[in-house]
């Protein structure tokens, strides 16, 4: 799988009764396609992966899958207890998609080895390539992420601890494996933006842009300029558009996804709101967004 530009993490639309929304998740999904996204990452954390059905999820697939027509790579998420990892992935190879982003197992502190045996259960079930995700309950050495690098169908590392210091280990012990240059490393921070020039500088170049699913051209326009090196518009996104999204952000867990699917609604495409545990944003909360993105499209359209 190759990946260019910036990587779309579709929200999950909800219909009134709380049911899946296929027909606006379709349409969710052709939006970011075509303003040009690079890969499309389906039901996993911007998409609620938390909050849904396995069948759920293997239906999203199936509308990433069909929608995106083999643009752009279609990623979907597996994870928790290893026989439900492994029939999620069983499920969305049967959508169709290109790869699995693997999530960590649910609430267990695992041993290093605990975490290598359950990468090589889960992708036993799978003939797709897939990309393990390190957060939470997964924090790799660098000994075990290159462990796990050289297992056949794993073809990449998103990170979502923001360690750059254990993230620059990893990158090191990876490369230094014989087929280590084609390995894919991602930065899965919330608002990676934030932190894109620091993983930048320890050679991961690949981010997921939770931004780019409601204003795409504020998200671009921050991954071109930071391409360019056009220092002067990056700091002042940064400064003047993200630093403030992120503070909003961090007034109410799970906003890091419920702040994503206002945005993509104030912009025109009703997704509804959130599953519990998480609660949707206030109406001061809602505003504030608002304003910030009405400020971010006239700092990239100027």
């Amino acid at each position: 799988m190759k990946f260019q530009g910036v990587l779309f993490f579709p929200v999950t639309p909800f219909a009134a009764d709380g049911s899946l929304d296929e027909e606006r998740l379709g349409r969710h999904i052709e939006a970011g396609v075509s303003a040009g996204a690079g890969g499309v990452f389906v039901a996993c954390g911007t998409g609620e992966f938390h909050a849904l059905t396995s069948d759920e999820l293997e239906r999203a697939t199936r509308v990433a899958v069909e929608v995106t027509a083999g643009r752009v790579p279609v990623l979907a998420a597996a994870g928790g207890p290893p026989p439900v990892a492994r029939d999620q992935a069983e499920r969305v190879a049967r959508a169709g998609a290109d790869g699995i982003l693997l999530l960590p197992p649910y609430l267990v502190t695992a041993p290093q080895q605990g975490l290598v045996r359950y990468v090589e259960e889960v992708t036993a079930a799978t003939e797709l390539p897939v990309i393990f995700y390190q957060r939470g309950t997964a924090r790799l050495t660098e000994e075990t992420a290159a462990e796990i690098a050289s297992l056949p169908k794993v073809v990449g590392l998103k990170d979502g601890l923001g360690d750059i210091e254990r993230m620059h280990r990893i990158v090191r012990a990876v490369r230094a494996l014989p087929d280590g240059a084609d390995f894919r490393f991602f930065n899965g921070l919330p608002t990676a933006e934030m932190t894109a020039p620091a993983y930048q500088g320890i050679g991961v170049d690949l981010y997921s842009s939770a931004v780019f699913a409601f204003a795409p051209e504020i998200a671009l326009a921050f991954h071109g300029a930071l391409a360019d090196g056009d220092d002067t518009l990056v700091t002042t996104l940064l400064d003047e558009f993200y630093a403030p999204l992120v503070e909003l952000r961090d007034e109410v867990p799970g906003y890091a996804v419920a702040l994503v699917k206002a945005g993509v609604t104030l912009r025109g495409l009703d997704v509804g709101g959130v599953r519990a545990p998480l609660v949707d944003p206030t109406p001061e909360h809602v505003a504030r967004l608002s304003k910030l993105i009405d400020h971010g499209l006239e700092l990239v359209r100027s």
